[in-house]
């Protein structure tokens, strides 16, 4: 199917791009005066190592547009925009192209996560960032984020029942009824299902936290061995589930494991702190992944994304306040593919 010139379909990540959109939206309402400095030098971190490999449109609070060129200069184009937070992989759109070279944006109809958090001026960045990008905009008929939607660009998709297939979403839309709106939305053949958790973070148990496509026919998946962690069982399921599933060629999955860390630094360590690999973003020439302190796993997870993106360089960097509110550098980041 993705491969008729007049059919959108969302390319891997691991495509060329055009730039990456992020948001710099962080609000001492939401994360505290203690962590939201913390939270703005992670972004113009995250931000500045991205811009070494692809140019970078941040969209910037008003209020907050001197304090983002303090941090990062001219290095980064800084555009205003209302915000009420820093996820652009959830409020941003999903971009979608055709091989005839056209290429539109897919809103998703962003609501806070299931009416979770405060979201109106959220919900019009999808619609923002298609007007700066000078595209076609496309309303889903369905309420979802980016971040629970993992493609390989040939047709398969992973994604978690328990965003998509959420009640604060998608009250009574059956799972045939997703999948029919979801290929058509974004090109798809295939869609695997993995379980996820719902009321364990706000995302209701986003894809990107569990499993990447390094390519078609491999996936990367996150596992917690703490046995004590809810997301434990989780990962377990997910992970068995991986291996013995198919992709639209009918290849059986090639899974690379990424094992959460030990430990982390505890200055900003809470409940909510979100230590996986998995939330890594691949950009051009490079793929920008967290480290957290715990050698060991820092290391594993260094070595199997070099094995698993011979191509690139990968680049770990501190995104601790980030993670302190439940996210990591792939919620924060959204590609705009070149065609």
């Amino acid at each position: 199917m993705a491969n008729r010139e007049d059919v959108w379909f969302m390319p891997d990540e691991g495509g060329p791009h055009e730039r990456t959109w992020m948001a710099f939206g962080a609000s001492a309402k939401i994360w505290g005066k203690k962590l939201l400095p913390e939270v703005q030098r992670n972004l113009a971190t995250i931000a500045l190592t991205i811009a070494q490999y692809e140019p970078v449109s941040m969209v910037v609070r008003p209020t907050d547009l001197l304090l983002a060129k303090q941090l990062m200069g001219s290095k980064v184009e800084l555009i205003r925009c209302p915000l009420d937070d820093v996820w652009m992989r959830d409020t941003g759109p999903v971009f979608v192209v055709t091989e005839h070279g056209d290429k539109a944006t897919v809103d998703c109809n962003f609501n806070g996560w299931g009416e979770k958090q405060e979201f109106h001026q959220d919900a019009n960045v999808a619609s923002f960032v298609a007007q700066r990008a000078r595209v076609r905009r496309i309303r889903a008929n369905l309420v979802l984020e980016g971040g629970g939607i993992e493609v390989d660009g040939h047709g398969t998709a992973i994604i978690t029942e328990s965003c998509v297939l959420n009640e604060n979403r998608n009250p009574g839309v059956s799972k045939a009824q997703c999948e029919r709106e979801l290929k058509r939305l974004l090109g798809l053949e295939k869609i695997i299902w993995l379980p996820g958790i719902t009321g364990q973070d706000i995302t209701d148990g986003h894809t990107d936290f569990y499993a990447r496509f390094a390519r078609p026919g491999v996936v990367i998946a996150g596992y917690d061995p703490d046995p004590k962690s809810f997301d434990h069982a989780v990962t377990t399921r997910h992970l068995d589930m991986l291996r013995g599933a198919t992709d639209v060629e009918g290849r059986t999955l090639e899974v690379v494991v990424l094992e959460a860390p030990s430990r982390v630094r505890a200055t900003f360590a809470n409940d909510d702190f979100a230590a996986g690999y998995i939330n890594f973003y691949v950009c051009n020439g490079a793929v920008i992944a967290p480290e957290f302190g715990d050698p060991r796993t820092d290391a594993a997870a260094k070595r199997e994304l070099q094995r698993a993106f011979p191509g690139r360089e990968v680049v770990q960097i501190n995104s601790d306040g980030i993670a302190a509110g439940g996210g990591g550098i792939h919620c924060t980041t959204q590609q705009e593919p070149k065609v």
